[in-house]
């Protein structure tokens, strides 16, 4: 099967690393195509960034779509643009914020979210109650760092996440750590083993959760709300993008 990881931001270094992830924990028979669109945010830090990486990761769907792509990963944790790219994609698509906190409620009675600005706490504890994991969420912290710290090497936003995950631990009362960003994608493995806890990265989750999906043939549901886009003309830029019949 072929899964496209997409980072929907513009900064490739964080999409090189998002697909290594993706390529450890996929069947031998699975193609991870990692990709990022070419116009956007070099980071998505709110609300404005959210809004502003849709249109191209969209972009990215309806090329999947043209090569045959049987599923798809929305590789940021706000998981944006998510009911629009299920709109468009035959096949399962899935957002790391979802499928992290998912695989969480899976291995623990409660997790606390480390992110990284804390403006966007707001965000993740939207995504909290509208996938119904309020009652598994003990906190949600931030590192305050921005996004593309982590890009940078020497860097002390690995240290700072660690510390972060350690008071988690010792204050929250929560048996897991979601980390609340794509670019974290490389240190679950390193923070489990120094905390002794499940650490889940909802890139490497949401390809697992996409390949039984594919597996299992479930694709999805073209009734309702996620039917294809109605064919209509749009104006301005924004015309190419316009569905199509």
């Amino acid at each position: 099967m072929k899964i496209q990881v997409i980072n929907p931001n513009t900064t490739a270094s964080m999409t090189q690393k998002i697909g290594l992830a993706a390529k450890a924990v996929a069947s031998p028979d699975t193609e991870i195509i990692a990709c990022n669109p070419t116009m956007g945010p070099v980071s998505i830090e709110g609300h404005y960034d959210e809004a502003l990486s849709v249109v191209g990761l969209l972009e990215e769907i309806h090329q999947g779509e043209a090569t045959g792509v049987d599923g798809y990963v929305i590789a940021c944790f706000g998981d944006p643009g998510l009911l629009a790219a299920r709109e468009l994609a035959r096949g399962p698509v899935l957002g790391i914020a979802e499928a992290a906190m998912h695989a969480a409620s899976f291995v623990a009675t409660g997790f606390s979210i480390v992110t990284t600005l804390k403006r966007t706490q707001v965000i993740a504890r939207q995504l909290v109650e509208n996938y119904g994991m309020s009652r598994f969420c003990r906190n949600i912290r931030a590192i305050d760092l921005p996004v593309l710290e982590l890009e940078i090497a020497g860097s002390p936003a690995r240290k700072t996440i660690i510390q972060e995950c350690k008071s988690a631990l010792a204050e929250d009362d929560c048996g897991a750590i979601v980390l609340g960003c794509g670019g974290m994608a490389d240190l679950p493995a390193e923070i489990s083993d120094e905390i002794g806890i499940p650490v889940i990265d909802g890139v490497t989750a949401a390809v697992k959760f996409v390949e039984a999906l594919v597996s299992l043939g479930l694709s999805t549901s073209k009734v309702g709300d996620l039917a294809y886009p109605i064919p209509k003309p749009y104006t301005g830029m924004l015309a190419p993008f316009a569905p199509k019949k």
